[in-house]
């Protein structure tokens, strides 16, 4: 499904990513972990077009889109979900939504609400309510849901877990996993939590100063050596 081959992003002159080669098959979760500042976002930003690779192909379901800007690539079934949870605050959870279906017309847009408070019956609930408001584990449902309203093939998730409680923590990456098996959704997750973002993932690349030193299936990763002293403290 994604594909992206000896990919290298600067920031000025300091190469951020370096000769990166990374794949997603089609209905898989694959995780990218590492610690912080190794690259992580910048490689989500990279394959969103957010940020445009000085060298090297971004390819999406056999289409190069290393070029595309970040509208054209939502169009063609990437949504990212930023780290942070960043919504827009003062405005509603409704209003929210409608933001994140915005390539959408009308009845794509109350098919898609429909299926999001299916998934998220919470939001339903607060409708009305400033995003800003909301807990934070309620906020991060926000996210995915504004990205879910875009319909996309491929979700990219920067640190889902970040601030939030080991309960809800949880739950959000029980859902993530369900709309993977049961809504079809493939999944990218860049993750500093690497035991749980390895749990849920058939495959996996450890990202360290902007280069993959480590990659493997789920079961390699977590019983690799390095990985286990340098990320998983055992």
């Amino acid at each position: 499904m994604l594909e992206l081959r000896d990919v290298e992003t600067f920031y000025g002159s300091f190469r951020a990513i370096k000769g990166i080669r990374l794949s997603v098959p089609g209905n898989t979760i694959v995780s990218i972990v590492g610690s912080n500042g190794a690259g992580k976002t910048t490689l989500l930003k990279t394959i969103c077009g957010v940020l445009k690779p000085l060298r090297g192909k971004v390819e999406f379901l056999g289409r190069e889109i290393q070029g595309d800007s970040p509208d054209k690539i939502v169009r063609a079934g990437i949504s990212m979900i930023a780290e942070g949870r960043e919504l827009f605050s003062d405005m509603s959870v409704l209003e929210n939504l409608e933001l994140g279906g915005y390539l959408k017309t009308k009845t794509d847009i109350t098919m898609a609400l429909e299926k999001i408070f299916s998934l998220f019956p919470v939001l339903k609930s607060r409708l009305s309510q400033m995003a800003g408001t909301l807990s934070g584990g309620e906020q991060q449902m926000l996210t995915i849901a504004m990205a879910l309203m875009a319909k996309p093939k491929l979700l990219l998730l920067d640190e889902p877990s970040l601030g939030l409680a080991p309960l809800i923590k949880q739950e959000i990456f029980d859902e993530i996993v369900h709309l993977n098996k049961a809504e079809g959704i493939n999944i990218l997750i860049v993750e500093q939590n690497v035991n749980m973002a390895l749990s849920i993932s058939e495959y996996g690349y450890v990202l360290d100063m902007g280069r993959i030193t480590i990659e493997g299936s789920r079961d390699f990763l977590l019983d690799n050596e390095v990985v286990r002293e340098t990320y998983l403290g055992q």
